[in-house]
């Protein structure tokens, strides 16, 4: 019976008018142009990009963004501490993406003002609002890159001495500030680790010295850490810390 009906769709096909077949087509790529000049693209193109970027938000928190730095720093604040998974990994990561926006806030308050809203309100087009939006994140990248990494990647990449930090562009930007970001985490973290290490030696001293060498230290300077660490309101600081960190 199912191959029957088949074959007759088949056969009838030809057969249909030519408005059914422009009926079920739906055109992909529509692009109108704006009294002012723009061009805007049709809700296909528009779902795909939201798409597009909604695939790409991943790379993009982590490169270009405080993310970085405040999920490394976590991370060796853990491992300094010495709790194998307390905070777990889902803890870290929700901390760092809400202090992530946190620090973020003003520069996506001025992508809003200067890109969303407008682009909303069909007063600039995709592309306009495209490199309105770069602007404040260039601004904030260029603050936190160091300019030996900055140098290094544009030596790297070929080209000329960049004259002004406004003309860099991004392809060399990104990866410069990632590397940045990486440094100072780092440095962040071997001060964090000092106060921590302190402890370790002087309850290794102390257990060697009373002969209990099958005792691991860890077992032992594991509470007296968390204490320190509790009593100096350790998270306060820390986030204290990160969050002025991308404001001095």
């Amino acid at each position: 019976m199912i191959k029957w009906v088949f074959s007759c769709l088949l056969i009838g096909l030809p057969f249909l008018p030519e408005t059914v077949y422009a009926a079920v087509g739906i055109d992909a790529i529509t692009v109108t142009s704006n009294p002012k000049g723009g061009e805007t693209y049709t809700v296909t193109i528009q779902i795909l990009a939201l798409m597009t970027m909604l695939t790409l938000l991943p790379a993009l928190l982590l490169s270009m963004t405080s993310f970085t730095r405040i999920m490394i720093v976590l991370g060796l604040l853990r491992q300094a501490i010495g709790a194998a998974q307390a905070p777990s990994n889902q803890v870290l990561l929700g901390l760092s993406l809400f202090l992530t926006i946190f620090i973020m806030m003003p520069v996506l308050e001025k992508v809003n003002e200067t890109a969303v809203q407008p682009y909303m309100e069909e007063k600039i087009d995709a592309m306009t609002a495209l490199q309105n939006a770069s602007a404040p994140f260039k601004q904030f990248m260029l603050k936190q890159t160091r300019e030996a990494d900055l140098d290094t990647f544009v030596r790297i990449s070929g080209r000329e001495q960049i004259d002004k930090p406004e003309d860099v562009p991004f392809s060399l930007l990104v990866p410069a500030y990632v590397t940045s970001e990486l440094k100072t985490a780092f440095q962040i973290g071997f001060l964090i680790f000092l106060p921590f290490l302190v402890i370790d030696l002087v309850v290794a001293s102390v257990l060697m010295s009373m002969g209990m060498m099958m005792l691991s230290p860890m077992i032992v300077s594991l509470p007296f850490k968390i204490m320190l660490f509790v009593l100096a309101d350790g998270w306060t600081m820390v986030m204290e810390m990160l969050a002025a960190s991308f404001y001095v």
